[in-house]
């Protein structure tokens, strides 16, 4: 089988860079991982660990050398000064000096100000007029006797960014790549090990690309600390800018009225709020209702005169409570700024990304694999903004008409980004479709239901679809709705399995345990508050013979969870009965003698239990079962194994089943 490192050093030869390379350079220098790679790109983009090796040599030689840290401004200086000209490394923005009728350039790290840069240069790089841009600039020093006459001077300026791409070529190699290899490539090129993250798990990083690809797109993102919200948009492309919502003004994000300059939006193709959320925050009224204005035409004005631009808006902030909570006694807005929680302005929100399903980084789901240079994954994005597949899905599915025009534009829009990242050659099949869109009607759905509970002129929506193939009607629920919403029981010792299409409350028997129907339990990626009580306690009552049939009943985490099984069936034993245990399972040869010896300790500990368990290895078998003799069979899609890792041994959700993450998988419920 080929690796996704040998597929992209094969199709995408000098584009694509081994992604631990960045922290082997970057030392104590505060530059964006762009600025690194773009670095790291011209000289270690390959997969031979001599060149390798020798490139990081360089590249860490060009940082000590170039780039300027504040501390060391000074002794920079003093070497252009001594040499006559040397090359930095810097951030650089531009200004208009409308007396002296030139542009002068102030350099972040330098600590120089209103050095006169050449007007062609500007009219190249319009961006320098903005905020900053990372750039390799030569300065040179030329003393002169004149009154007021710099000596520094700028001798040439590069922005660091890719120069060219063939988004062709792009999309055409595409084609040589699975959806699940180009994803998992996607993954690790954001600097994420793909293995540690289920397939919901890698649309929610992913979508954080969708404002690079698509013009005008409104996402917000909430969620606890440190799951990365805000690292994409300040580290991986030249063409987004990270700003603190509380430090932005008319003036600076759209037009300033004196001079008459354009603000970020104008210049950049995504700009993001950081740290957005807070009760006691302030806000400019007024700029919220440019705001709002520009989030749903494109356009502001500010005086007489109407710009308009194509900047993707993203506010992503923390949340103060728990989902539960929030649900129960507030909406999943609540930690916004006053001035913010505006419903007409939240109603311009294409996206609502739920950051509480995204985990904690920890060391080892970053990844060690090659990924594309940042910088020309940034333009390939920046490309595919020109083009459109917002109604791309129409050929497979119909939105119910009940759907507003707002909340169709705001599904399609993320349809579309979606499609850019993982379909940018335009080929997708019918269940693929059906993945992006269930996604992209979940997170404004998201939206919606908060307006809904914030506004009460907000009328329920019957956010459903139709497949043309079929006729089936599809309805689509949020997750936090399934596992906390007010159609779900409140948490006791069993919970009834329910059919997706049924969320009547049924009636329990004298144990507590709601009675056995058949039907199908379908488990999402991410979802929640599910336990082995909740999905099997009702089908053992009565039992006393079970068996197990799971392949795949050998690694630490999964030999828990057939104890947790087991202690399940201990649990729900009346006093004074047995039951007898079976399981049937497999290992490696090389793993048997390991898996034996455990499930002997484990055979020794319900010993005294009232359980009689019994094992057997058959390497004939595949299909995953729990049968019972009280009538009962359950098909187990995953087996036993349906919940994502845990974050450790002091993660609550090592000790609570409800607290774990879910893997999807169906589980149907067969009379026999």
């Amino acid at each position: 089988m080929v690796s996704i490192n040998q597929l992209l050093n094969t199709h995408f030869a000098g584009k694509v860079v081994r992604k631990d390379l960045t922290k082997l350079v970057k030392g104590n220098a505060i530059v964006p991982t762009y600025v690194l790679e773009y670095l790291l790109g011209q000289y270690c983009a390959t997969d031979v660990e001599d060149t390798i090796a020798e490139g990081v040599e360089n590249v860490r030689n060009i940082i000590a050398q170039h780039f300027v840290h504040r501390d060391e401004a000074q002794m920079i200086k003093s070497t252009i000064r001594e040499k006559g000209s040397h090359r930095i490394i810097d951030k650089v923005s531009v200004r208009l000096n409308d007396r002296k009728d030139v542009y002068e350039a102030d350099f972040a790290n330098l600590g120089l100000n209103k050095v006169v840069i050449d007007d062609q240069i500007v009219k190249e790089h319009k961006k320098l007029l903005s905020s900053g841009v990372w750039c390799i600039v030569t300065m040179g020093y030329m003393p002169s006797d004149e009154r007021d006459v710099s000596p520094w001077v700028i001798d040439n300026l590069k922005p660091i960014q890719i120069a060219n791409i063939d988004v062709t070529d792009y999309k055409e190699t595409r084609e040589r790549f699975t959806k699940e290899e180009w994803i998992d490539a996607l993954m690790q090129s954001i600097g994420l090990n793909p293995v540690e993250f289920s397939f919901r798990s890698k649309l929610l990083q992913l979508s954080r690309l969708i404002p690079f690809a698509e013009n005008n797109y409104n996402l917000v993102e909430l969620g606890p600390k440190g799951t990365g919200k805000s690292h994409i948009y300040s580290e991986m492309s030249p063409h987004a800018i990270l700003i603190s919502g509380g430090e932005v003004s008319k003036a600076k994000l759209f037009v300033n009225n004196t001079t008459g300059d354009i603000g970020l939006v104008g210049y950049w193709d995504v700009v993001a709020y950081d740290e957005f959320a807070g009760k006691d925050k302030r806000a400019d009224r007024g700029l919220v209702d440019i705001l709002k204005n520009y989030m749903a035409n494109k356009s502001f004005s500010r005086g007489t005169q109407v710009y308009g631009a194509a900047a993707s808006m993203v506010f992503v902030g923390n949340t103060d409570h728990s989902v539960p909570y929030m649900l129960k006694h507030s909406n999943l807005f609540e930690a916004l700024p006053k001035d913010y929680y505006d419903t007409a302005f939240l109603d311009r929100v294409h996206a609502y990304l739920p950051g509480w399903e995204v985990q904690k980084l920890r060391n080892e789901m970053f990844t060690t694999a090659y990924g594309f240079i940042v910088d020309y994954l940034a333009e390939v994005l920046k490309e595919l903004r020109k083009e459109d597949y917002t109604q791309a899905y129409t050929s497979y599915f119909r939105l119910s008409d009940t759907i507003t025009t707002r909340d169709k534009d705001a599904i399609a829009k993320t349809f579309s980004g979606l499609v850019k990242l993982i379909y940018p050659h335009g080929q997708f099949t019918e269940n693929e479709a059906k993945e992006l869109l269930d996604f992209a009607i979940e997170n404004r759905k998201r939206v919606k239901q908060q307006l809904i509970k914030m506004d009460e002129t907000f009328e329920e929506v019957d956010f459903s679809y139709t497949q043309l193939s079929n006729g089936q009607v599809v309805s689509i629920e949020t997750l936090e709705v399934l596992e906390f919403g007010p159609n779900r029981s409140e948490p006791a010792a069993f919970t009834a399995p329910v059919d997706s299409s049924d969320s009547s409350p049924k009636p329990s028997n004298e144990a507590g345990i709601p009675p056995a129907a058949p039907g199908q339990r379908i488990l999402r990626d991410n979802q929640t508050n599910v336990t082995f009580a909740d999905l099997f306690a009702p089908y053992l009552v009565g039992a006393t013979k079970v068996v197990v049939t799971d392949p795949y009943i050998r690694l630490p985490y999964q030999l828990r969870n057939f104890m947790e099984f087991a202690r399940l069936l201990a649990a729900s034993l009346p006093a004074g009965e047995e039951i007898s245990l079976h399981l049937a399972t497999f290992n490696n040869e090389d793993y048997l003698a390991n898996s034996r010896e455990a499930l002997k300790e484990i055979g020794d500990s319900l010993e005294g239990s009232g359980i009689q368990f019994t094992f057997e290895f058959d390497e004939t078998i595949h299909d995953r079962a729990i049968e019972c003799n009280n009538g009962w069979k359950i098909v187990l899609g995953r087996g036993l194994d349906i919940y994502q890792k845990t974050n450790g041994r002091f993660d609550l959700a090592e000790y609570m089943q409800e607290k774990r993450l879910c893997k999807a998988c169906e589980i149907t419920y067969l009379q026999i």
